[in-house]
């Protein structure tokens, strides 16, 4: 199948060779997601009303689908809409669904184009009837993509996923399918909306505040943070292999020291051969 540039624009020679030279620097994040922080900042240091920053957005989110696609990552998930922000104004939050109702009918095609799925994870059954509607349709055409997913966490917190998958065991454990010795790290990690997809990575987030704000609570455990300065409509392609660049230089030790790590990756490499 003939790849279908998102932006509807070819990519430059400068940036297949900056993707070039990113995989042979080091190893490209397998899942990445991202808190899209600073809509509102941006279109209030321009003049604007803050729906005006989350259109502008819509760029930014189109740009880094297209390049994680481009470098091979798997999964990227988008932190769309907390459970937090049905606290917002009435009319903000009018606008937020509607302008998820647009990207959705403008890019659903794209994406399939592209052979990527669209996946949401949250409380979706919380949004207006005509947006969960789209946003199945939208699950359903591209539901057998394989080169990479979107996961939208849209009326999302991780701590309403980790509350249901508590409510779920539970359940299991009072109808005796489940004994509260079973109870462990995977079985809870099994039950969570994220369950068929691998923690992330690494955790990006915009707009320069240093805090995790109630997503992918569990997944997150041992992931990479990369905080960046600017505003999410600000954040383009660059913003992102500056972020994998730092990845790359990270050691992750999972709790183990450094000569622990190197003694496995030794042993794997001599099996390997």
């Amino acid at each position: 199948m003939e790849k279908i540039e998102l932006n509807n624009k070819k990519q430059t020679k400068e940036d297949v060779l900056k993707q070039s030279l990113l995989k042979e620097r080091g190893q490209i994040p397998k899942h990445v997601a991202i808190i899209m922080d600073g809509n509102g900042r941006w279109a209030k240091n321009k003049g604007k009303v803050r729906i005006q920053g989350h259109k502008a957005g819509v760029d930014s989110v189109r740009d880094t689908i297209e390049s994680c696609a481009q470098l091979g990552v798997e999964y990227l998930t988008l932190y769309a809409f907390s459970t937090e922000n049905w606290k917002r104004p009435k009319a903000e939050i009018s606008a937020l669904m509607k302008l998820l109702i647009q990207s959705l009918r403008k890019e659903t095609k794209k994406l399939n184009d592209n052979d990527i799925r669209l996946n949401a994870i949250g409380q979706i059954d919380r949004l207006p009837s005509v947006c969960y509607k789209e946003l199945i349709e939208a699950m359903d055409l591209t539901a057998y993509n394989e080169r990479m997913v979107v996961n939208l966490a849209l009326s999302y917190s991780g701590r309403w996923d980790l509350t249901r998958a508590m409510k779920k065991i539970s359940d299991k454990i009072k109808s005796g399918d489940i004994i509260p010795e079973e109870v462990n790290e995977e079985l809870i990690t099994s039950y969570l909306s994220t369950s068929e997809m691998p923690d992330p990575d690494l955790l990006i987030r915009t707009g320069g505040e240093y805090r995790i704000s109630n997503f992918l609570l569990w997944q997150s455990a041992y992931t990479e943070m990369f905080i960046c300065s600017k505003y999410w409509p600000e954040f383009r392609r660059n913003d992102l292999y500056t972020a994998i660049e730092a990845y790359q230089t990270r050691e992750r030790r999972y709790g183990m020291i450094s000569e622990q790590i190197y003694k496995e990756a030794k042993e794997k490499a001599e099996i390997t051969v």
